[in-house]
């Protein structure tokens, strides 16, 4: 997920918390977590024995239900975490009236047996189908929990070839076996999940899902609730379009960020906002003529009105995505 050095630290910790959960994470800062506007009670499945080391508390998760029978699990953890057991990204799960979707099913085997076991004290209805919203480790890892089972994982476009090349240290990673590349209604029984194509975060792996009867949608990645958002492999102009389409189609969903609280359309207005300002900063840039060195560290530090912010070892990978995507690129010809 992550090229740079700081973006690397986060690799080994990924990559770490994917293999083996034998190397601890150490004291760099890299991802995102969120603020606490709600407060809701912590529900705790009882734990199996695949599961008795990774626990809702230890895993710095809180399950809510969103709507009734739309569950969301929020990590509250900031960069970089204590431990690997300690999840990073949100995941969800929705309840059909025969079936379930789970979505995103965190970074490693033991979180997402985790989920597992929070499904079966949920329900006695079967999974159907997982989702991955984008093809990053720390929503990804937990998939072969799942393939064994012969559940089908889902994913969008090159989301199979990324995960197997390794990219961005997934490797060893259990790719999606089922793949989409259009708007694709899921039934789970009389419960409608319609997944819809996005772009911007993951190079062309980017998906949500909006279950209509509940009006609550997941985006992953696509919004970081209150957190610096990770850019290295984006493109901020899709992201930016992606965000207005949302907007515009979902006004008055629940939203369920990849990282960060449970929000609603201000949440994505937020994250718009976000790369609005980090777009006039690097045009003022362009206009000063200042090289990628000069800005990164005149600009190093993170504003004071991202200062609730988490993740905020995020802010300098930010800036370079910044001068590279929009410092650089072509002058439009003013019309004579």
């Amino acid at each position: 997920m992550l090229k740079k050095l700081k973006i690397k630290y986060f690799l080994a910790i990924a990559l770490a918390a994917i293999a083996a959960l034998t190397v601890m994470l150490l004291g760099h800062d890299w991802l995102p977590a969120e603020s606490q506007n709600q407060t809701q009670a912590q529900n705790k499945p009882t734990e199996s024995a695949t599961t008795k080391t990774v626990s809702f508390q230890n895993a710095g998760l809180q399950l809510q239900e969103v709507a009734p029978g739309v569950h969301a699990l929020i990590a509250s953890t900031d960069f970089p975490p204590a431990s690997p057991a300690v999840a990073i990204c949100n995941g969800g799960i929705v309840i059909g009236s025969d079936s379930v979707l789970v979505i995103d099913p965190f970074q490693t085997s033991e979180l997402a047996e985790l989920m597992l076991s929070t499904v079966k004290s949920l329900t006695d209805k079967p999974i159907k189908y997982v989702l991955n919203t984008h093809y990053h480790a720390d929503h990804t890892g937990g998939n072969s929990v799942f393939i064994k089972r012969d559940i089908p994982v889902i994913g969008r476009g090159v989301i199979r070839e990324y995960i197997q090349s390794g990219k961005n240290n997934t490797a060893g990673i259990t790719p999606p076996n089922t793949i989409i590349n259009s708007q694709t209604d899921l039934w789970l029984g009389d419960r409608q999940v319609r997944i819809e194509r996005v772009d911007g975060h993951s190079a062309g792996t980017d998906l949500v899902a909006y279950i209509p009867d509940a009006k609550v949608l997941f985006t992953g990645d696509m919004v970081f609730n209150k957190r610096i958002p990770y850019t290295g492999d984006s493109d901020i102009r899709q992201w930016q379009g992606s965000l207005y389409r949302l907007i515009a189609t979902f006004p008055e969903a629940k939203i369920i960020p990849g990282h960060g609280d449970v929000t609603d359309v201000t949440g994505l207005q937020a994250q718009q906002a976000y790369f609005s300002g980090l777009e006039r900063l690097a045009l003022e840039w362009k206009g000063q003529i200042l090289t990628k060195e000069q800005a990164l560290e005149k600009f190093a530090k993170v504003p004071d009105l991202y200062k609730d912010y988490k993740f905020k070892g995020l802010y300098s990978i930010n800036l370079e995505s910044a001068y590279e995507q929009f410092t650089r690129s072509a002058i439009i010809p003013l019309i004579p």
